[in-house]
């Protein structure tokens, strides 16, 4: 999997982008020879979109995102099916949690949580002032110079504000209430839970919870009881054992869908750990 915010900083020679520190806006086009692909990121990120139609795929859902949605992408993993009729075109703000909390934290009036779980992708009502936020931008975009750093952090700011400000994004407020109140424990385990099933190294899950890899590998043996690896294997398989026997999946999506880097790799752990291949399950259900 690559991480989606470092290959857009790889390609500042070819996009037009902007960056605040570690925070990094883009107008970014997407063209794929591959149906499906797979990405990452350790940064949440709000995206509007400008043309086109791609479909996020995780852990709990699908979500389907076409020209004039706007979304909240919470830190994570995800498959990204792609539609070849026309270009797909979005504009990109990439946020750390520190950022988003500090700029919730001036807010005068008070966020409440709602207590449920959340969605990786949050929906964001494109009402007047955020279709007016992203025509401002698109003028800097179009612009010859770029701003100001203090003028684009401004900006992030206004479009936290500006979300925040409107009722009719109440999942997406509820949300950050939970992000300004959520234990370092809360935050790892919801780490685990939504990304388990995609191909990602410790180091990216260590990223994705805001640790070192050292510090990863410790609050994960007191919270699990067990190692990251040995957790994460059992978690991968008793997945696709579900994908194989309750959603008639083949081998080789089950183990794409699972996290496992081959189905050679798939198959010799899924014997290992339940006796039989994966292919004799597909097979019984068969019969």
């Amino acid at each position: 999997m690559f991480n989606l915010h470092a290959e857009i900083l790889s390609k500042s020679g070819k996009t037009r982008q902007f960056c605040v520190g570690s925070s990094l806006i883009t107008t970014y086009t997407c063209r794929t020879r591959n149906k499906f692909g797979d990405n990452w990121s350790h940064y949440n990120y709000i995206a509007y979109v400008t043309k086109g139609r791609k479909i996020w795929h995780s852990n709990n859902g699908s979500f389907d995102l076409r020209e004039g949605d706007c979304f909240f992408v919470r830190k994570g993993a995800y498959i990204i099916e792609h539609f070849f009729e026309s270009r797909f075109c979005f504009i990109l703000f990439f946020m750390p949690d520190e950022f988003i909390c500090e700029v919730l934290k001036r807010k005068s009036t008070p966020l409440h949580r709602s207590g449920k779980k959340y969605d990786p992708i949050i929906r964001i009502d494109p009402n007047a002032p955020v279709q007016f936020f992203y025509q401002s931008m698109m003028s800097h975009f179009d612009a010859f110079h770029e701003p100001d750093p203090s003028l684009l952090e401004l900006k992030f700011k206004e479009l936290v504000l500006t979300i925040a400000d409107n009722p009719a994004n109440s999942e997406l407020l509820s949300y950050f209430s939970y992000m300004l109140q959520q234990p370092q424990s809360v935050s790892l385990q919801n780490v685990m839970e939504d990304n388990f099933s995609f191909n990602l190294k410790l180091e990216e899950f260590a990223k994705l919870s805001s640790r070192s890899l050292s510090a990863f590998k410790r609050d994960f043996q007191k919270l699990y009881n067990t190692s990251p690896g040995k957790w994460l294997i059992e978690k991968r398989l008793n997945h696709a054992l579900h994908l194989l026997s309750n959603l008639g999946k083949t081998v080789a999506e089950a183990a794409f869908e699972s996290g496992f880097e081959s189905p050679s790799h798939f198959s010799r752990a899924f014997r290992q750990r339940f006796g039989v291949s994966p292919l004799s399950i597909k097979q019984q259900i068969a019969v």
